[in-house]
């Protein structure tokens, strides 16, 4: 190695040696950073309370929203009860109206049979008429039609109707003496109202 090359190599070293003794440790300068300015914590601040508000206002959303959901619900369900109700009540005046047609037929029928002739059960065309009535009286029995009980019962307006107010010795007053028409009933409706004498 030459006289110049062991020179410069000393100068070198020496050059390293100078640089590592004023370099500050690395602990030292990371303590000396400094402090973000006052305006970037303003802003953080600033940032994290609209997002809590925002966060805020969307829970009071969603709460809005999720009541107006109940009541909507609610609001439904009562109407669909109601229109389940009409419908039912609907059904019942139509069946109703189509059976008071056939009491007029078994009004008949059972006057035919009240007023029936002395000899007339041992008769062949006596058992058809029979069988015909008891076949009417299922058939509306199916229908939910029941008579309505009167003969005496005590009178009452809301299903019975009185053709006469007669002196009984027999029936108490305000009871029903006889039942001229029967009266029928389809669940808690009237289809038709008993004629009946009554005990003054």
């Amino acid at each position: 190695m030459t006289e110049e090359k062991k020179k410069r190599t000393r100068h070198d070293h020496s050059s390293a040696e100078e640089s590592a003794q004023t370099a500050p440790p690395a602990a030292e300068t990371a303590e000396q950073e400094p402090t973000p300015p006052n305006d970037a914590v303003s802003l953080m601040e600033d940032t994290i309370t609209g997002l809590q508000q925002e966060l805020q206002n969307a829970q009071n959303q969603c709460k809005e929203y999720f009541e107006g959901w109940q009541r909507e619900r609610a609001d439904f369900m009562n109407y669909k009860k109601r229109v389940e109700r009409d419908q039912a009540q609907l059904h019942q005046v139509i069946t109703a109206n189509i059976i008071k047609k056939f009491l007029v037929v078994l009004d008949d029928m059972e006057r035919a049979i009240k007023n029936r002739p002395a000899d007339a059960e041992q008769q062949e065309w006596w058992n058809g008429v029979d069988l015909i009535y008891r076949k009417l009286q299922s058939i509306l029995e199916a229908e939910g039609i029941q008579p309505i009980a009167a003969a005496g019962d005590l009178f009452d307006p809301n299903l019975h109707e009185a053709i006469s107010h007669e002196e009984s010795s027999e029936v108490q007053s305000g009871h029903i003496i006889e039942v001229v028409q029967q009266g029928y009933r389809l669940g808690d409706r009237v289809v038709r109202p008993a004629l009946v004498r009554v005990a003054q």
